[in-house]
């Protein structure tokens, strides 16, 4: 690491803490935060500027939340992509993705600024090489690459004209190099940054306005900021060890709220970290960007 860890200056929203904390998002029409706890089955929506949390039963596992509009949103599955009515809750199933295989479910996944969407599928024990990485765009659904295990770090950069990717089990960060227009890859992915031997495991990724990407590190209680030539830069720290996935929120975009895990945890390991699975709100500022709505 480029630099020491830098101390954590934020506060842990007060929310039941989640078994498998992901897929944070933000709405700026709505000041609303949006993120999931995978295994518990349930969507956390938050008011940022007063903390406010309501929790929703949701009927499978589910991963990631994009606005379609002020009425509907999509979220990915373990059957594939689901309108849901805001104001309701009810869900629709609109794309299936590996809907007849029960082995796995959504995991990681990002709108890309021509309104298509990635998204990572993985096995529900993380089985080796169960998963693969789809572009979805207006419902037709493309294969990007098969015999993924733990798809993490979707994003893409401030331009459009790249996106980055990991296969939590390589230690390795990808980029490649994709059509603004389309978010198809043009190129085959390269190393971005390598990580093998690191602490903790690379999960999921927002890229701010200046091409930084900010990438949330499992197991190291710490999300890392990359220059956009590869390099570690910064590391913020974060009080739960199994960080999952950061994301820019408020009216500026200028902070960070990130998600975190208890999933596989032992007594002894829950008591050691006693924030585990928390969502935690940072103060340190950030250059950030709004995600854009999917289109149907």
């Amino acid at each position: 690491m480029s630099t020491d860890p830098i101390p954590f200056a934020g506060t842990a929203l007060n929310e039941p803490a989640c078994l498998l904390g992901e897929g944070p998002t933000y709405d700026p029409h709505t000041d609303t935060a949006w993120w999931f706890d995978i295994l518990g089955k349930r969507l956390m929506e938050c008011t940022v500027a007063t903390s406010e949390i309501r929790s929703h039963t949701l009927p499978e596992m589910s991963s990631v939340l994009a606005r379609v509009d002020a009425d509907r949103q999509i979220i990915a599955t373990e059957t594939g992509l689901h309108l849901r009515t805001v104001r309701t809750g009810a869900l629709e199933l609109i794309t299936p993705i590996e809907s007849d295989n029960p082995v796995t479910r959504s995991n990681d996944g990002r709108v890309h600024q021509s309104g298509a969407l990635w998204i990572g599928t993985m096995g529900k024990q993380a089985e080796a090489g169960a998963g693969a990485i789809y572009h979805v765009a207006r419902g037709s659904l493309t294969l990007l690459y098969a015999g993924i295990s733990i798809p993490n770090a979707i994003c893409f950069s401030p331009d459009g004209a790249a996106a980055y990717f990991t296969d939590t089990v390589t230690a390795k960060l990808m980029r490649v190099a994709i059509d603004p227009a389309t978010a198809l890859p043009v190129g085959e992915p390269q190393v971005f940054f390598d990580h093998s031997g690191g602490e903790g495991g690379l999960d999921g990724a927002v890229c701010d306005a200046d091409g930084v990407l900010w990438n949330a590190r499992w197991g190291a209680g710490s999300v890392d900021a990359y220059s956009a030539d590869g390099k570690r830069i910064k590391s913020l720290s974060v009080p739960a060890s199994q960080t999952s996935c950061p994301a820019f929120v408020g009216a500026d975009a200028d902070r960070l709220l990130v998600t975190s895990a208890q999933q596989g945890m032992s007594a002894e390991a829950l008591a050691a970290d006693p924030e585990a699975g928390k969502t935690f709100l940072l103060d340190h500022p950030v250059r950030g960007r709004f995600e854009p709505n999917y289109i149907l």
